[in-house]
């Protein structure tokens, strides 16, 4: 690191935190990739060279996925909430019905299944929830025989609720959501028939979304499918039908290797077990001066989002905790504008020592007001 270089912990919820090793091997690249005599930035997608980086990326993808040969890996632009689209645009027409079953457990699923009701019926498992705090139980949902697939959203970034199972669908295509925890943990892929991610939490910067899918469920878009959503043309193309977003894939690139060389997805999931264990130990011992609102067994690894002084928060403790949090060099703690109060986003690039000194200063902060 630069001497001089103001140290801060960013605890953004995404874009979040990358880690330094790619940022400095970012920055030694950035004018001349390679001996090339040109960046990245400027390389042409059709390049031998870019091609070497997009296939270097998906097989450093499938080592730490394992990925069994019979999915195809894609990288697209529009985020995950392209992919609210392109899903049932792919998908829903696997069965004639166009039916697709949602469960809705946060924002982001809740907007996914908005979004597929233009190109099909969906059907909402289990009866509305009064708070996003809880995953129903899988005994009380009514699955659809008919659906063209079940789909979840495996962590609710905003109200700090995350999946400690994989659904059992009977059969049914299971599509998920997994941007805000993909390769925090080993995943089986061979479970799901889609999975996506946005690469801008805990795999690279925005920009690109992975989209991993079984191949037999390819050649079922919809007549309205726009073609740069059209997974099997994209995958057909090794995702270079048009420009892809050739930074955030090269970015992406580099931070797998970190996590291969920091020891692959069991690591992160270790260190993930640890950061969330810190700050939930602060929250659970403060005596109601922190509230965490989820249900304790659905709680996030990744997004851990609280109040303060009570379950609704006191606006002028948070604004104080924010305010000295920003005194510590800690960013990025606010929570989001929908649900307010505080939240600390832990991906993979969040070091423990970063989660130590945020616990440590929750509980100076708390012992400041005498509790």
């Amino acid at each position: 690191m630069e001497s001089g270089k103001k140290q801060v912990i960013n605890f953004g919820a995404g874009p979040a935190k990358l880690p330094q090793p790619v940022l400095l091997q970012a920055q030694k690249e950035l004018l001349d990739y390679k001996g090339l005599g040109i960046s990245v930035l400027e390389m042409s997608h059709r390049s031998s060279d870019f091609i070497k980086i997009v296939n270097t990326t998906e097989n450093d993808l499938r080592e730490l996925l394992n990925i069994p040969e019979n999915y195809k890996v894609i990288f697209l632009q529009g985020g995950g909430t392209g992919q609210f689209s392109a899903v049932p645009l792919n998908l829903i027409g696997l069965k004639e019905e166009r039916c697709a079953d949602y469960v809705v457990t946060g924002s982001w699923s809740a907007k996914a299944a908005i979004e597929a009701a233009k190109y099909g019926k969906v059907n909402i498992v289990h009866p509305k929830l009064d708070a996003y705090i809880t995953i129903p139980s899988p005994s009380s949902w009514n699955l659809n025989p008919n659906a063209s697939y079940v789909y979840y959203c495996a962590n609710e970034t905003l109200h700090g609720v995350e999946f400690p199972f994989v659904p059992d669908t009977k059969g049914t295509v299971l599509v998920c959501d997994m941007s805000s925890c993909f390769l925090s943990k080993p995943v089986d892929v061979s479970k799901f028939g889609l999975i996506f991610a946005g690469a801008q939490k805990n795999i690279g910067c925005a920009g690109v979304t992975v989209v991993i899918i079984r191949e037999d469920l390819l050649g079922f878009a919809l007549k309205e499918c726009p073609i740069v959503f059209d997974y099997k043309v994209q995958e057909s193309s090794n995702s270079l039908y048009n420009t892809p977003s050739t930074y955030s894939i090269y970015i992406m690139g580099l931070v797998l290797q970190w996590i291969k060389k920091c020891g692959g997805a069991e690591v992160m999931e270790q260190n993930s077990i640890v950061k969330s264990k810190l700050i939930y130990d602060v929250i659970d011992r403060s005596n109601g001066f922190y509230v965490s609102l989820p249900a304790s067994i659905y709680r996030s690894r990744m997004n851990i989002p609280f109040h303060i002084g009570n379950a609704n928060g006191d606006s002028s403790l948070e604004t104080e905790f924010l305010d000295k949090a920003a005194k510590r060099n800690m960013l990025s703690l606010k929570g989001h504008r929908s649900v307010g109060g505080i939240r600390a986003s832990l991906y993979n690039a969040v070091t423990v020592e970063e989660a130590q000194k945020l616990a440590e200063f929750m509980i100076d902060f708390m012992k400041e007001h005498h509790i």
